[in-house]
């Protein structure tokens, strides 16, 4: 069996590296294969006499994605300068999306506050709110910045799969798709007696908190490739080599087991080997940690990229390239980047089902559901929505105003200090508010639209007598009656007269709410 490690390219979540491991693992000769979305590798065992690197790097790229082979015989080598400015490229394309958005989506949650709170706030301007400006703002947002994602989707499509940017490229553009009808045709909206209300920032704040978090991410990973570059970065870049009598300066690449290296005070031990001729003391903190200089004399050995601190000395090289203490330093740190641990090897495939798990319950959940019943479910959830922007609104300010003053953080400049039992009162209070706000949607009432449309007095007004209701209803116009069931059933209602009636029949599958 053999190793190898490949450096993968173009996966954006957990459930792209679950479909890197399923395609090499479907290669014949595989045995294992682990792949570390973090660190962006593949470890793969396989059989050389049943398949070769060409072939795992074919299924590969069959899946949708591009790999190479890392070269462990030069694992001392540094990242060619390709590799580094594709990060950095990488890095300032998603810092410029990740402004933008991150700007244009605070101007539009801005606006929609006092929609969201129900509030009228007289500093924030009415025209923050106009659907056309919104749909202006958010479009950059969804096809510029949200590009990668409808990209990346693509490609999970025409490999029939589902990755997270099949779900975030799915739900920001219903959320714009929805928000542009009400946009185009308010009237169709008001003429049902619905609110035309946009979602705008749902779509754009969306991608932005999206596209942040993986810039922190992409800068985890840069930082720990930094952390490798400086381990490389210990060794000596040349050797002081005795050959034929005469010291020769080479590179480090050059230097061969049982050449004769000569170091002077100051200089790094530039591979491992045997002291043979002086004595010196050499500071050998960066393997061991010990800051005290150690005392080398002939017959002991010393470690490559460690400090010559006094005197000089001469030694036989024993190991180089591959082999030196700092090159398995360096491959150990390598490895340790490409594992999985248990827990994140069962994360990685929940993940990988989570996507298709999430789209069959919504595709379940309208065919098999009454569709009847997806206007109450439609109001239910717009109501819930107000209440988790009104919980969402209050929290924010509580966090952005009550817990810095508490903290002290503007006593230096203006005096201000909250007593911590105030604070911890708020703290109780702003709780109990929000678990309130949530149990009133217990109290949800289902509205059942009427459209008068005959202009005869009799019509004038329609009662409920089981719940006591008498709503009048105007001409041409829709007229919502809200009302709250008990238990399933059918419930009359009729004209104001009692010349017509009709019949509301509530299913036991949806108490909430009631369709007529």
């Amino acid at each position: 069996m053999e190793n190898t490690t490949l450096k993968l390219r173009g996966m954006s979540c957990a459930s792209c590296a679950r479909s890197i491991e399923q395609a090499i693992s479907s290669v014949p000769g595989v045995n294992e294969c682990s792949v570390n979305f973090g660190a962006e590798q593949a470890t793969v065992e396989y059989d050389p006499r049943k398949t070769d690197l060409q072939a795992i790097q074919d299924a590969v790229y069959a899946a949708g994605y591009s790999g190479y082979p890392l070269q462990r015989q030069n694992v001392l080598a540094d990242e060619d300068d390709a590799e580094k400015y594709a990060q950095k490229r990488q890095e300032r394309e998603l810092t410029r999306k990740v402004v933008v958005s991150g700007i244009l989506s605070a101007v539009i949650v801005i606006g929609s506050i006092p929609m969201m709170t129900g509030l009228h706030i007289t500093f924030i301007p009415m025209w923050l709110h106009n659907p056309w400006l919104q749909l202006v703002l958010t479009a950059p947002v969804q096809f510029w910045c949200g590009a990668s994602f409808y990209i990346n989707a693509w490609k999970a499509f025409k490999r029939h799969a589902a990755t997270m940017d099949t779900l975030v490229a799915l739900g920001t553009t219903t959320a714009f798709v929805y928000s542009l009808l009400p946009t185009l045709f308010p009237i169709s909206f008001t003429a049902q007696g619905l609110r035309p209300d946009v979602y705008y920032e749902a779509a754009a704040v969306i991608i932005a908190l999206i596209l942040l978090g993986r810039l922190l991410e992409n800068r985890a990973k840069g930082k720990t490739s930094e952390a490798i570059r400086k381990l490389i970065g210990l060794q000596a870049k040349t050797a002081r080599v005795i050959r034929n009598g005469r010291e020769v300066d080479i590179p480090i690449e050059e230097v061969q087991i049982r050449d004769v290296i000569l170091v002077r005070p100051g200089e790094k031990i530039t591979v491992d080997g045997e002291v043979i001729e002086g004595t010196s003391t050499i500071d050998e903190s960066m393997v061991t940690g010990e800051s005290v200089a150690v005392k080398k004399q002939p017959g002991d050995e010393v470690i490559g990229a460690t400090i010559n601190k006094t005197g000089s000395f001469k030694f036989q090289a024993t190991r180089v390239g591959k082999d030196t203490v700092l090159a398995q330093i360096v491959e150990l740190v390598q490895q340790a980047q490409g594992s999985k641990a248990p827990i994140q090897k069962l994360a990685d495939q929940v993940t990988g089902w989570f996507v298709a798990a999430v789209i069959a319950i919504a595709i379940l959940t309208f065919i098999s559901g009454d569709l009847e019943a997806i206007v109450t479910a439609i109001q239910l959830s717009r109501a819930t929505i107000r209440n988790i922007r009104q919980n969402l609104f209050f929290a924010f300010i509580y966090n952005v105003a009550g817990i810095p003053i508490a903290a002290g953080i503007l006593f230096p400049f203006f005096g201000w200090l909250l007593n911590p039992i105030i604070a911890g009162a708020a703290m109780a209070v702003s709780s109990v508010s929000v678990v309130t706000n949530a149990l009133r949607l217990r109290n949800f009432k289902a509205k059942a639209i009427a459209l008068r449309l005959d202009p005869s007095s009799c019509l004038e007004q329609v009662v409920f007598p089981d719940f006591h209701i008498a709503q009048n209803l105007e001409l041409n116009q829709t007229t919502q009656v809200e009302f709250t069931p008990q238990k399933p059933g059918q419930y009359t209602f009729a004209c104001g007269m009692n010349m017509f009636r009709g019949v509301v029949e509530v299913k036991a599958a949806d108490l909430t709410g009631a369709n007529s």
